[in-house]
């Protein structure tokens, strides 16, 4: 279980940076696609919530 959170996280994290580079806000209005570490937190949390949800 432990792992299966710690790999969430890191797919979560990864994706929430991805989006970050290649959608993200680009007038800087946005509060969580406007910068890269709030977007690789919150793909963190969901990616952490959808792997323990399983």
């Amino acid at each position: 279980m432990l792992v299966r959170a710690i790999i969430g996280i890191v797919i979560g994290a990864a994706l929430g940076f991805a989006y970050y580079k290649f959608i993200g806000c680009s007038t800087g209005a946005c509060p969580i696609t406007s910068n890269p570490l709030s977007s690789s937190l919150y793909g963190a949390v969901l990616g952490l919530l959808m792997s323990t949800s399983v």
